[in-house]
């Protein structure tokens, strides 16, 4: 026999990386950035990669206390390969399977972690279904009752994963399609005991995640999470809450962007149904069954096709201000700025300097970390 030389295999190179894509996730992952301002840089400078280059700048200006560096390039292409290796993938905004309803958010995640079947929230209208963690045996049954139908009726059911409601609310839906956001990375199973229902939501819905893979949940990302889950929603259903519930948070978001609330009533003397009771009185529809969600979805089967909420962060300046101008401005703002968070449309109203210059100005001071953003389009000093 005559044995053939070996030859050692030449290394196969490794696939492109997609360059929008690299600019995306180093743009959301650069310090100081969140959605607002990283939708405020792009609408500004055409781009992520030309936002890129200015944040070192606008940091300085807004009063950074040290310089701002962009997310180092190998930090986002680790990112990108391990979300592929774990079999996800990364939607950056303007990609065609973005959550259109999403689109419309002020605070739209720029970058949208998703492992499973993307097609569910483009073919049918999604309900967001929250609730209490400790939930009633009798809750517990009504939602995946609710979910089920729901879902029958082609309705997909968006919930947060959690313990109590949300579990049973995608247990009814998942025989036909469920969305689960959650509030770590899209590889972290959280509630641990949700693991087995978290594998089959991948296999036969969808996981959806705007934090960084690998990423723990923390107190922080819950609310962040509630916003796009309410978001991709055309209403948001609130099963059991107590009163200071965070589904009310939710609930809250919806209401913000334009969405239908529903709520199940219960008794007054059950402190689960105190917030449910509590949204009913302040306009929620009561809801007794899947057919009145149903019914309100039939009347108005989109919203928003064209009203997006970015509004006032859209419009690139008029003119380039002179010096004396941004000098005026910021120190107009400045006064006017505390720790207790205040309206950005409250700003405006009372420093009575042009939009594009306040705007321009808080995202300054945010880039440079002594300004925090707050739902409902507010804002805060870190320190004075």
């Amino acid at each position: 026999m005559i044995s053939l030389p070996l030859f050692a295999k030449e290394a196969l190179p490794a696939p492109a990386m997609d360059a929008d894509l690299l600019d995306t996730v180093r743009l959301i992952r650069s310090d100081n950035v969140g959605p607002v301002t990283y939708h405020m840089l792009v609408a500004r400078y055409g781009s992520a990669k030309a936002a890129l280059e200015r944040l070192p700048e606008l940091a300085q200006r807004g009063g950074a206390k040290k310089p701002l560096l962009p997310c180092p390039v190998e930090k986002a292409e680790k990112e990108i390969a391990a979300v592929q290796a774990y079999g996800a993938r990364l939607i950056p905004y303007n990609a065609a399977d973005y959550p259109a309803l999403l689109k419309h958010l002020a605070d739209a995640p720029p970058l949208l972690a998703a492992h499973g079947h993307t097609h569910l929230w483009a073919d049918k209208p999604c309900i967001a279904m929250v609730g209490a963690r400790n939930a009633s045996a009798n809750g517990c049954h009504f939602a995946k009752k609710l979910a089920a139908e729901l879902g029958e009726a082609g309705v997909i059911v968006v919930s947060g994963l959690a313990r109590g409601i949300d579990t049973f609310a995608h247990q009814g839906a998942l025989a036909t399609g469920t969305v689960a956001v959650i509030g770590g990375g899209i590889d972290n199973v959280y509630p641990p005991e949700n693991r087995s229902l978290f594998s089959d939501i991948r296999a036969r819905g969808c996981i959806l995640s705007e934090q960084p893979f690998g990423g723990a949940p923390h107190s922080r990302s819950f609310p962040a999470r509630n916003r796009i889950i309410s978001g991709m929603s055309l209403g948001v259903l609130v099963v059991e809450a107590s009163a200071k519930s965070g589904s009310l948070i939710t609930g809250r978001f919806a209401l913000e962007q334009n969405r239908e609330v529903f709520a199940i009533p219960g008794s007054p003397l059950d402190p689960r149904a105190q917030g449910c009771n509590a949204l009913i009185k302040e306009g929620a529809l009561l809801t007794e069954s899947a057919e009145d969600i149903l019914n309100v979805l039939r009347g108005q089967p989109r919203i928003l096709a064209d009203n997006r909420q970015l509004g006032l962060f859209d419009p690139a300046p008029p003119a380039e201000p002179g010096e004396a101008e941004w000098a005026e401005a910021r120190k107009i703002i400045e006064e006017k700025l505390a720790v207790t968070p205040t309206s950005v449309d409250r700003l405006l109203e009372q420093c009575q300097v042009p939009p594009h210059l306040l705007l321009t100005i808080l995202m300054e001071k945010e880039l440079a970390g002594v300004l925090q953003r707050h739902p409902g389009n507010q804002v805060s000093l870190l320190y004075i």
